[in-house]
């Protein structure tokens, strides 16, 4: 009787298996991985890594196009036997993600190791995460960026709060935790807010004294506690550039690793075209001013490297494709485009 059930029983699984969507059965091995820490350990072996130096990512130049490799768990065997206790390593690694076969997907960072050594042995490049960001496909970028956010999580979070003793990472690297008090630390983003103001025939967008030259962005801000999406914007466009909100509209979402994890919470935001005089907080920007149609379409146009005219100074540009202000931009291109066709 037992066998006929067992028998059932795998039919039963694997048709409701068979009824799940691949994103959904995914989605549950995932959260085995984090939750089962022997299974997790047995995902390694056969998982795919992605390596980090002290948070940079590690890229392959092929042609012209940035490639970010996987190493199986071999190759990662050839590297860490290099240190001594090579098991422990793998340990420190971060579960980011599998994928649609399943093979899990790990990020590590070998800061402890030569760095040079390793980009000879491997033919390619330790880069800084914002510059990596725009140059490898974009299928990638949101994979290293939370990756690195996670292991820079885990190196913030080492000692508990409350007791000052060291916490344990888990195989998954989804949590760590203070034995001597009990507490368990999970991985959280902060949430901020970037806006996209107009006054319904222009849009304004503000530098920084830390941007590139020429560089101009939409306005953003840090949730304050207790706040929602709405108050944020409102004080955040009060604040930065003296002006009043009417209204305002949700566009998206994404998750940004600077200054460290955080969830970009994207709005168009409108004030009243008889309130427009810019009042600019000079501690917070460098510069912030109307653009019309006409500017913002041959701003989107130009790249950094060609905004720079004869005289030194340089023409407006705007971030690339990859950051949630650009579609933001484009966005209100195409509204206004549609508003005088």
């Amino acid at each position: 009787m037992a066998v006929v059930y067992q028998a059932l029983h795998r039919r039963v699984s694997s048709l409701v298996c068979r009824l799940h969507s691949t994103y959904v059965r995914k989605m549950r091995y995932l959260n085995q991985l984090k939750e089962d820490d022997s299974l997790c350990r047995q995902a390694q072996a056969s998982g795919a890594f992605y390596l980090f130096h002290n948070l940079s990512p590690f890229l392959q130049k092929v042609g012209k196009k940035y490639l970010v490799p996987q190493l199986s768990a071999a190759e990662m065997k050839q590297i860490l036997e290099k240190l001594p206790e090579a098991e422990q390593w793998l340990e420190k690694s971060v579960l980011i993600g599998c994928s649609d076969e399943h093979r899990p997907h790990f990020a590590l960072d070998l800061g402890a190791l030569d760095k040079s050594a390793i980009e000879s042995e491997l033919q390619g490049s330790f880069t800084d995460l914002r510059k990596a960001l725009f140059v490898v496909d974009g299928k990638d970028s949101p994979l290293l960026a939370s990756a690195q956010s996670l292991l820079q999580w885990h190196d913030s979070h080492q000692y508990c709060s409350k007791t000052g003793q060291p916490t344990q990472k888990n195989p998954a690297g989804s949590k760590r935790v203070c034995h001597a008090s009990g507490v368990t630390y999970y991985p959280q983003m902060s949430p901020v807010v970037i806006t996209l103001v107009s006054d319904g025939s222009r849009c304004l967008l503000a530098r920084q004294p830390s941007f590139p030259q020429g560089m101009f962005t939409a306005l953003s801000g840090f949730c304050d506690m207790g706040e929602n999406v709405e108050e944020t914007v409102r004080r955040e466009v009060a604040e930065e550039v003296g002006l009043e909100v009417e209204s305002l509209r949700y566009s998206a979402s994404q998750h940004w690793p600077f200054p460290s994890s955080c969830l970009m919470i994207a709005c168009h935001a409108l004030v009243g075209a008889q309130r427009t005089e810019i009042s600019m907080d000079t501690l917070e920007l460098e510069e912030a001013r109307w653009f019309g149609l006409e500017e913002i379409v041959e701003g989107l146009k130009r790249e950094p490297r060609s905004s720079k005219q004869d005289d030194g100074s340089f023409l407006p540009w705007f971030p690339p494709k990859q950051a949630i202000a650009h579609q933001l931009i484009r966005e209100w291109v195409q509204q206004q485009s549609a508003q005088t066709a």
